[in-house]
Parts: C-alpha cells; sequence; structure tokens
C-alpha cells in the first residue's frame, strides 16, 4: 500500500499512474470534495488533516509500503508531517513536485521570501493588492496592510463557510472578497485586475498546474507590480517531478 497525500489536479492524476502500475494506493485529501473526484478514479480515501502521529497510525494499520506526497508546493505543514510520519514508521518518503514556473526577469516582477515578506513588499507599493495566496495565510496579509486605510485589499478565496467566516473576523468586508473556484483563465483574471483597478498582484510560485503564468502575465502587460512567493525550501532525499520519476524510485526501493 502506499500513502498519497494527494488534493491537487496533477496528485489525483499521479494517484491513478501509480494504481495503474499495480501500487495500491491510500490517498489522503483535507475536503470531501477532493476525495469525491478520487473516489470516482476508484482510488481509496482518508479525508481530513493528519498529524504525523496520525498518519504513522495510518501506515501501521495499512501495511504502508512507503509516503508519496503530492500535496500542493506550498503546503509546508502536510510536508513536514508526512516527512515525521514516514520516520516515526521506518518507511521511505518520496515528495513528488510539480515543476516550477520559469519567470523571466521584469522590472515590475518581485519575488517573496515568504509570506510576510510578500506583505510588507505589497505595503511598501500601496494602491489596490490583489491576494490570490488563499485563505491560510489570510491573517499575515491582513496585519500588515489593513492598517493603512490608503490601501484596498481584495482576496481570492475558494468559496467555502469557513473562508467567509476567517473574511469576516478579520474585518474584509464583502466587496473585497471574490468567491471563486478556479481554474482562472488569463482572461478571466485581467477582468479581475480591470474591474478592481489592482496595483499590485500577490500570488505563489505554484507551477503551470496552479495557473501561475494565466496570473503573472496579464499584471505585467498592465504595468502592475507583481509579487511571487517563492516555494518552501524545504530538502528532500527522494525528489521527483514527474510520476515516471516516482515510478523509477518506487521500484528501486527494497
Amino acid at each position: 500500500m502506499l500513502f498519497l497525500l494527494a488534493g491537487t489536479s496533477d496528485a489525483r492524476a499521479l494517484g491513478v499512474q501509480l494504481q495503474n502500475a499495480g501500487y495500491p494506493v491510500l490517498a489522503s485529501v483535507v475536503t470531501e470534495s477532493a476525495a469525491s473526484s478520487l473516489r470516482k478514479e476508484g482510488l481509496s480515501v482518508t479525508v481530513g488533516r493528519k498529524s504525523a502521529d496520525e498518519m504513522a497510525r495510518l501506515f501501521s494499520e495499512n501495511g504502508t509500503r512507503a509516503v508519496v506526497d503530492a500535496s500542493h508546493p506550498f503546503a509546508e505543514e502536510a510536508s513536514r508531517n508526512a516527512m515525521e510520519a514516514a520516520m516515526i514508521a521506518g518507511i521511505p518518503y518520496i515528495r513528488y513536485e510539480r515543476p516550477s514556473s520559469e519567470l523571466s526577469e521584469h522590472p515590475n516582477l518581485h519575488l517573496a521570501r515568504d509570506y510576510r515578506n510578500a506583505a510588507e513588499l505589497a505595503a511598501s507599493f500601496g494602491g489596490t493588492i490583489f491576494l490570490t495566496t488563499g485563505s491560510k495565510t489570510l491573517p499575515i496579509f491582513a496585519e500588515v496592510l489593513l492598517k493603512d486605510p490608503t490601501i484596498r485589499m481584495i482576496c481570492r478565496i475558494l468559496p467555502t463557510e469557513e473562508n467567509m467566516r476567517t473574511c469576516t473576523a478579520l474585518g474584509i468586508p464583502q466587496r473585497n472578497i471574490v468567491a471563486m473556484q478556479g481554474p482562472y483563465t488569463s482572461t478571466l483574471n485581467a477582468a479581475f485586475y480591470e474591474h478592481f483597478g489592482v496595483t499590485t498582484l500577490v500570488t505563489k510560485e505554484s507551477g503551470s498546474e496552479g495557473s501561475v503564468m494565466e496570473k503573472i502575465q496579464p499584471a505585467l502587460d498592465r504595468g502592475i507590480h507583481t509579487i511571487v512567493i517563492c516555494r518552501p525550501g524545504i530538502q528532500y532525499e527522494h525528489l521527483c517531478h514527474s510520476a515516471g520519476e516516482v515510478l523509477e524510485t518506487l521500484d528501486r526501493l527494497p
């Protein structure tokens, strides 16, 4: 049995490829919506965030041979928990991570080392700031940006009750919330930038599967400051960028 941290579209595709190659898979996702799409592909699923100890117990109960971590490039906590759980269980940990996007140099393209650095950089530009960084880190941006009354912070988040409650608790007015499910095309992103009069975009380097260039290019074309948050600098023993590399790594395991 392989334990697969999934949830993204490329992770779901990887799970199907692993199962088709003869590896039984137990996929772990956070939401029931993600679980439903995996079950349609014939994969076994466990739902909910899990600590390292909870994962280790699942490994023992299911005779897990290896962990394949195909979580989002910015799901740092999940990756660290999976690595710790694999160490507790004494089984291999393999990281699958979608390739990074190649970002060309541009005077309006700025790299940030983390969320707080991105928030502080955005604050220095001021104006109307459009966040596409998700709900989990909204408190960081709210703390930095909302204290300046001249800044308008627009956040694009998934349309869940929990996310709306988070926005309410942080004092983000409804007019500054875009609650939609992606993916988003370049044309739709451009329409958002035009509609809100965006002067700064904040996004993450989530790769082509995360439609990062569909966000960045329309912004740069309009002279919008574009802040890209770099991926967490986690060191992995087994790092793969394709399903083929994952299968080759699994085949080499004892």
